[in-house]
Parts: C-alpha cells; sequence; structure tokens
C-alpha cells in the first residue's frame, strides 16, 4: 500500500514541483494573445463596437468602448510579457464579469450555461493569474529580483522582506 501511495502521489508531486514555472507561463501567454489580438480587432473597429455596447446597455459606450478595447489590448500584451500581472488579471477579470452580464445575463438559465461560456473560463484564468502572480519567466519576476531584491518563487524570502520594511 506504501508503495502504491508513492506511486500515486509522491512522485507526481516531486515531479510536479520542477514544473511551476509552467502553468502561470502557459495561462498569461494564452490569455495575453487572445486579449491582444481581440483587443486590437476592437481598436480597429470600433464603429462597430460602440453599437454593440449600446445594444448590451453598457453606460458611456462612446468612452468605454475605446477604453476596453486599449485594455485588452495593452494588457494582454502585458500579460505576454508578464508585466503588472496581478493588476492586469483583475482588470481584464473584471470586463470579463461585465461582459457575461452585459451579453450573456438573459440567456443564462443554468450553472451549466454560465460555466459553459468562454468568459467564465477566462475568469478562473485571470484569478489564477491575480493570486498565483506571473511566475518565473516574467518581467514581474526580474523587476522584483531587480528593484525589490526578493524573488516572488521564495515565500519565506517574501515575508522577510516585508517584515524588514514595516520594522
Amino acid at each position: 500500500m506504501q508503495l502504491l501511495y508513492k506511486w500515486l502521489f509522491d512522485w507526481p508531486e516531486r515531479t510536479a514541483r520542477h514544473l511551476t514555472w509552467l502553468p502561470p507561463l502557459f495561462a498569461r501567454f494564452t490569455l495575453g494573445w487572445v486579449f491582444m489580438w481581440t483587443g486590437w480587432a476592437k481598436l480597429n473597429n470600433l464603429p462597430s463596437m460602440i453599437e454593440n455596447f449600446t445594444s448590451w446597455n453598457i453606460p458611456f459606450p462612446t468612452i468605454l468602448t475605446p477604453f476596453v478595447s486599449g485594455l485588452e489590448f495593452v494588457g494582454g500584451a502585458f500579460l505576454l510579457a508578464g508585466f503588472l500581472t496581478r493588476i492586469t488579471s483583475g482588470a481584464l477579470g473584471v470586463t470579463m464579469i461585465v461582459a457575461i452580464i452585459a451579453a450573456y445575463w438573459e440567456e443564462i438559465d443554468s450553472l451549466e450555461t454560465l460555466l459553459g461560456l468562454s468568459e467564465t473560463a477566462y475568469i478562473a484564468l485571470f484569478f489564477y493569474l491575480a493570486i498565483a502572480g506571473s511566475g518565473k519567466l516574467s518581467v514581474d519576476e526580474w523587476l522584483r529580483r531587480r528593484v525589490g531584491g526578493v524573488s516572488t518563487q521564495d515565500p519565506s524570502a517574501v515575508l522577510n522582506a516585508a517584515s524588514s520594511q514595516s520594522a
């Protein structure tokens, strides 16, 4: 039984520890690519997008459409680089919540329908990045090491640095 436990639980966990850099990179790259290009497409088709925002009853569509389109484009580029990942993920996550409420809310009749939306999957990934951060291969990590002198990948070092700054 001990051998089976080690094979089913310990071995995958030990293996996964070597790959902790990969999930945030993959999430950032996937979201960044999608949002950078959809933002670019919206920026290049603003009149039609303003009509969409108006039909979804989003207030101030002539102001919010270019803002959201720009946020998607710039936010996508930031995610690709891993720059301001937590802030960017939060902002883009809010836009997805608004998109669900504005464009799909009347069609949502069950949890299955809500969870089947691509926007819901985006929210889950944004939530992950907002909590987990950008990972080792990112501008955020480079800045943390360069300016802060501490890696976000070493929680004890981050806590020690924070406590020494507040003292």
